[in-house]
């Protein structure tokens, strides 16, 4: 492209502070370094991750440019770069994969060490690669694709099949791998079993979508919004319930109506009461409890060791539990084979320039 070596002017959505509304300004994005990837962004979903950072519940330097879940092409590559060529059609990874260090070693692990969820706000190298009014702008969990380009580290890029629509597979980049994932992979839900699922957002559907998959065959969804009752039922919950229906603890609610037989639970919300309520609600020896939701930073969990001690088993999962470079292309390629259906996550689609109602209709759990 004509544009390789170059500086690109371009627009993205700049957050200046906490608690600020995006402002939609003109940025430069500078050319990729050794082993860096330059993409023009396709689509990009918004994710509750995000909205933690407006709101600072995860750390971040400002200013900077968010987001996470896109699909994009290939503008150019920095020198060295053998895995993806200009014309690619890519996934931004939050979770890279260098295949050097010791998780990406390990057959169990997917948490590479160059992953940014502490707010660094930089590529490998120390460095960003935008620039808006003359100030660096941070980059976010290596990827930032609330911008028309976007640079990455080579580890962090997966190319995908070029025939998967981009407002769809995007969301192959952390919410439906997320969710679906933590089912399948983390939790490794088996045929027959009961699960429970806290919270009914895009995550919590897709850790519906991916208990099914694996057979379970009662899958109750929980939450407070009952308009999002109807679009659980419809991706393969079984039953749904909100915990203020009833003044008993959401465990014994669900005892009593399961026969005590609950084998997997997941927190998809990102709230330490319902982690342990989640924790509390498997069955008591052999039950397993999934952290799906992104906690919120600085915050500490109190909770009694008995519901351990008695054999539950209580597990963390960071992107569905896949080695991000191997499984996406894989997840994308599922998809065009019609093993799942994405459709049912996505509620409205706007242009880039009405960022902000797309965060507004996020934290009103609207439905369409």
């Amino acid at each position: 492209m004509g544009t390789a070596g170059k500086v690109i002017k371009c627009k993205a959505a700049v957050l200046w502070g906490i608690n600020q509304a995006f402002s939609i300004e003109d940025i430069e994005v500078a050319p990729p370094k050794a082993k860096e990837v330059r993409v023009k962004i396709l689509a990009t979903g918004i994710c509750r991750t995000d909205d933690h950072v407006i709101k600072g519940a995860i750390v971040s330097k400002f200013p900077v440019i968010v987001g996470h879940e896109a699909v994009g092409v290939v503008e150019s590559v920095g020198e060295g770069v053998t895995t993806v060529k200009p014309g690619d059609k890519v996934i931004p990874l939050f979770l890279p994969q260098c295949r050097e260090c010791s998780a990406c070693c390990n057959p169990e692990g997917n948490l590479c060490i160059r992953s940014d969820l502490t707010g660094r706000g930089v590529l490998a190298d120390g460095t960003t690669r935008f620039t808006c009014k003359g100030k660096p702008v941070q980059h976010f969990m290596n990827t930032s694709t609330f911008t028309e380009y976007t640079v990455l580290d080579e580890s962090s890029v997966a190319k995908i099949d070029g025939a998967a629509a981009p407002e769809k597979a995007c969301l192959i980049g952390c919410g439906f791998s997320t969710g679906y994932g933590a089912a399948v992979k983390t939790a490794k839900v088996t045929p027959g079993s009961t699960c429970v699922v806290f919270g009914l957002g895009g995550v919590g559907l897709s850790v519906i979508m991916g208990c099914k998959a694996a057979g379970a065959s009662r899958i109750i969804g929980i939450d407070i919004n009952k308009d999002k009752f109807q679009k659980a039922l419809a991706v393969g919950a079984t039953e749904c319930i909100s915990p203020k229906d009833s003044t008993k603890p959401i465990s014994e609610v669900l005892s009593d109506m399961t026969g005590n037989t609950v084998q997997y639970t997941f927190e998809v919300i990102g709230r330490l009461e319902t982690m342990v309520d989640a924790l509390s609600s498997c069955h008591m020896n052999y039950g397993t409890s999934v952290v799906v939701g992104a906690p919120p930073s600085a915050k500490m969990l109190t909770y009694d060791p008995m519901l351990l001690f008695t054999g539950r088993t209580w597990k963390g999962c960071i992107f569905g539990g896949w080695k991000s470079r191997d499984d996406v292309p894989k997840l994308v390629t599922e998809l065009l084979e019609e093993k799942f259906d994405l459709d049912q996550l996505i509620t409205h689609t706007l242009p880039f320039k009405n960022i902000n109602e797309g965060f507004e209709l996020l934290c009103s759990g609207q439905r369409p």
